[in-house]
Formats: C-alpha cells, structure tokens, sequence
C-alpha cells in the first residue's frame, strides 16, 4: 500500500485573481457554476505549514466537470504553499489530489520514499490533508486527502450546484 492507492479526484490551480479563473473555466471549458468559500481560515491548531504552525488563509472555489473535482485558491493572507507558490511561479496548475485508501499509511509511505510533506491540516474532523512535494520530479504537488461524511455531503452539493 503506497501514496498512489487511491482514485485522482481533484485538480486544482493557484491564481491571483479567482473571479478571473472562474470566468475563464466558465467561458473556455464549460465549468457552469463555482462555489466560492471567501476568507477559509487554516489556523495554528489545525494546520501546518513546513512544519511550524501555520496561520493563512484562502479564497477557495470549487465546481465539478465530468465528475472531476476541480479548486482554485487564491492566497489571501499569510505564508503557505499557494502563496509561496504563487510568488514564485505565478498563477498556474498547483496540485491534483489523490484519496488514499489509508491516508495514514499514505503520508508515512511517502516520507519513506523521501518526498516531504510541506503542508498538513484537518478541517475539524471533516478532511484531513497533506501536500507532497514534487519539485524535485519536476511535478505539481501531490495532495493526500482523507474527506469524512460531512465534507462529503458538502461536496456532493457543490457537484449538483455545479450540473
């Protein structure tokens, strides 16, 4: 059992500007409606960052097409990997997410291949999550996630919002 056991159910971008992202996967790409969270707070008690408490937060936006997830963040306040991201690269792909059969076991298995993870939280028991790094493989981050009955549920409304 590795990292990569579970389904791809996410794509997500970083960007500077989220009305303008969602407008251009609207006009472009037949995304028909975006679920904005304003201001998501990722706190010292529920979040790391590099492995200090991390204090940020986000514009998220979520929508479905065909099934599949897809996220833009805009970094608001505070370092995090979208930020740093953001600073360095510029607007652009961020991370696909895969949902391990074992989240647990996934992060441990990527820290025995060496790949650190940079960025971890649990959104109050809802989703717990971890970003890999993928910069030394020339890739996007990797997201680990493990989503619990409640953010499933809203994510369920997010994808008939979205058709």
């Amino acid at each position: 059992m590795g990292y990569d056991d579970g389904p791809i159910t996410q794509i997500a971008w970083v960007t500077d500007d989220i009305e303008k992202a969602e407008r251009f996967f609207v006009t472009h790409f037949g995304v028909r409606k975006w679920t904005r969270l304003p201001d998501v707070e990722f706190g010292p008690g529920t979040c790391s960052y590099r492995d200090r408490p991390a204090d940020f937060s986000a514009h998220i936006a979520l929508s479905y097409l065909d099934g599949m997830q897809l996220e833009l963040i805009q970094p608001v306040r505070g370092e995090s990997i979208y930020a740093e991201f953001l600073a360095r690269s510029g607007p652009g792909l961020h991370h696909v997410c895969f949902e391990p059969d074992d989240f647990d076991a996934a992060v441990a298995a990527a820290g025995r291949d060496g790949l650190p993870v940079l960025q971890r939280g649990d959104m109050g028991g809802d989703m717990r999550f971890a970003y890999i790094d993928g910069a030394s493989e020339g890739v996007p981050f990797i997201e680990l996630a493990e989503i619990g009955h409640g953010m499933r549920a809203f994510f369920d409304q997010v994808r008939r919002a979205a058709s």
